[in-house]
């Protein structure tokens, strides 16, 4: 596990792994449960056995062995646990000066698949969460020097294909094509799928045209194509989307064939009930299904010709696949034939599951027609939020006001599917999706807001040098810790791949913010705007500070910070 960049967290971990001879990154540094005892707390449990002691025993030791640098100003044993208190100089000059998230990625090359819509197909709400936790990831690895490439493989080939082919000749659309037809025509044919079963097989002999290269099949594929694209494009602009790569199922065809005598040459492969397979069994899996009986190809064939890819064209430190816990299986057998190939980057592949979007209780689906259309929800945020930001601004200019409803309704969804864990499934309501309180990305985006209003207030920041030892108040100093803590959150999102952590932290800055800001209310002298002039301008940079880590971390998310709201 990689050990903490924060220096302060680093120079804690590194005091105990010197005093005991061990490597500072097995021990994990953490806030002490009251802030009277210290500011960093480091455990020594990790050490417990390979000391043969206690980890109280252990504590003791470290803070004897401790000597003031200029990271930290003291030590001492509390229990199991090691407190360490920091130069408070040396602090609010790193928050004020530093850089919280240094380049550690060294520009690495890490991949991320997501999005990855059906094509000829609605982009739905349900879409949002692979969409927006694989943008965050992307801005995660990026912010710490990673060379992240974001990557939409559009599900454009296969037999659901073949059945919008087959209904387009049976049914016909209206011109101008809309995503809308295609996708009335492919919930039709999955109907009449029911009460009449051949036509299965005559969706399956469209593609079979498709794959074989029928150029009346192709033509009308590329329509399909083009229209969806194009309706794609919308929602990602307006979520602030950009791919590196967008690159369909389709375009690895051509590849597909080399892929498989890789396999066969390897001795890989089997036929099972006529379709050709490579056997998990040994592995507890079922086989992964590489052609069926009628020799077209299936998306696992395609998976693997693309992991090819990614590794031959990045040489990736990690490959990421965004994608509802639903395809685990997947996954795992797809990663298990890699590695059973004699690909040594394998192991470098991860999937990165999360839970599903549930309506009325429901999964929702394409398929059964059970959708929230992503452009709907996006447009009833945007008309949510103008209706707040217009009480709360009414002198505000239209256009201006316009603008800042659509950076707070589009944040209040981007937000509400990247605060809870990924793993846990989400159940859509207008209510809580609009909402502008409590743990919402509104409510970080209005401390933002808040810190540009006392700025312009006062006409500056306080300025680089500013004398911080005027920040003497305790929530000052609890504020101070929170604001250095940036670069190990950020890390410890891309180590889990989680960027709800950012979110969690987001909220505590903001809950950490307001608690220091309003304490004047009661004490003038504890006001930002204060009349002393070095303390008035020690605070405005601690202000600027708070309004720095708030817009960055809002837009690693994917948000955009507005100054008023």
């Amino acid at each position: 596990m990689a050990g903490p960049i924060n220096p302060f967290h680093a120079a804690a971990a590194r005091a105990v792994g010197a005093a005991l001879e061990l490597e500072p990154e097995i021990f994990q540094v953490t806030a002490p449960p009251r802030p009277d005892l210290g500011d960093f707390a480091v455990g020594c449990f990790p050490a417990a056995k390979a000391l043969r002691q206690g980890p109280p025993v252990i504590a003791a030791q470290v803070a004897e062995a401790f000597s003031p640098d200029e990271w930290l100003a003291s030590a001492e044993a509390a229990g199991p646990f090691v407190n360490f208190r920091a130069q408070r100089g040396a602090l609010f000059s790193h928050l004020l000066g530093g850089e919280l998230i240094p380049p550690v990625g060294g520009g690495a090359a890490v991949c991320v698949d997501f999005s990855s819509p059906n094509v000829a197909k609605h982009l739905a709400y349900h879409h949002i969460r692979s969409t927006v936790i694989g943008h965050a990831l992307v801005n995660l690895y990026r912010a710490l020097g990673y060379r992240a490439v974001g990557i939409n493989h559009l599900g454009d080939w296969g037999t659901t294909h073949g059945m919008l082919l087959a209904a387009y000749e049976m049914w016909g659309a209206d011109e101008p094509l809309t995503i809308d037809a295609l996708n009335d025509l492919y919930v039709r044919f999955r109907g009449a799928m029911k009460t009449d079963p051949s036509l299965e097989a005559r969706g399956r002999a469209w593609f079979k045209r498709l794959e074989d290269g029928d150029a009346a099949a192709r033509a009308t594929w590329q329509r399909f194509r083009d229209v969806s694209l194009a309706e794609f494009q919308i929602a990602y602009d307006e979520l602030g989307i950009e791919f590196d790569e967008i690159r369909g199922e389709s375009e690895y065809e051509a590849d597909m064939p080399g892929v498989i005598e890789m396999l066969e040459s390897k001795r890989l492969t089997s036929v099972s009930e006529g379709a050709l397979v490579v056997s998990l069994d040994d592995e507890g899996m079922p086989p992964l299904l590489l052609k069926k009986q009628d020799g077209a190809t299936l998306y696992a064939t395609r998976d693997l010709a693309a992991a090819q890819y990614r590794w031959n064209t990045y040489a990736f430190e990690k490959s990421l696949y965004v994608v509802d816990r639903g395809q685990s299986l997947h996954f795992k057998q797809l990663f298990t034939v890699l590695a059973k190939a004699g690909h040594a980057w394998a192991d470098r592949c991860a999937h990165v599951p999360f839970g599903l979007v549930r309506l009325g209780g429901k999964k929702t689906g394409t398929r059964t027609g059970n959708v929230v259309l992503l452009k709907e929800v996006l447009a009833e945020a945007r008309a949510g939020a103008a209706a707040t930001v217009r009480a709360a601004n009414p002198d505000l200019p239209e256009a201006q006001r316009a603008e800042v409803a659509r950076i707070v309704g589009i944040g209040a969804i981007v937000f509400a599917n990247l605060v809870s864990q990924r793993d846990k499934d989400v159940d859509f309501s207008w209510e809580d999706i609009l909402r502008v309180d409590g743990d919402s990305g509104p409510y970080v985006q209005y401390s933002h807001a808040r810190c540009q209003s006392i700025l312009r207030k006062a006409g500056g920041n306080g300025g680089a040098d500013a004398d911080v030892s005027r920040l003497t108040e305790d929530l000052e100093w609890a504020l101070a810790l929170k604001l250095v803590e940036l670069g190990d959150v950020v890390q410890r999102c891309t180590v889990t791949n989680e960027p709800h952590l950012l979110c969690r932290y987001l909220l505590d800055v903001s809950g950490a913010f307001a608690r220091w800001y309003t304490s004047g209310n009661q004490d003038p002298s504890l006001r930002v705007l204060c009349e002393h002039q070095p303390t008035r301008a020690a605070r405005l940079a601690l202000t600027a500070a708070t309004r720095d880590v708030l817009a960055r971390g809002l837009g690693i998310l994917g948000m955009d910070a507005p100054d008023v709201m």
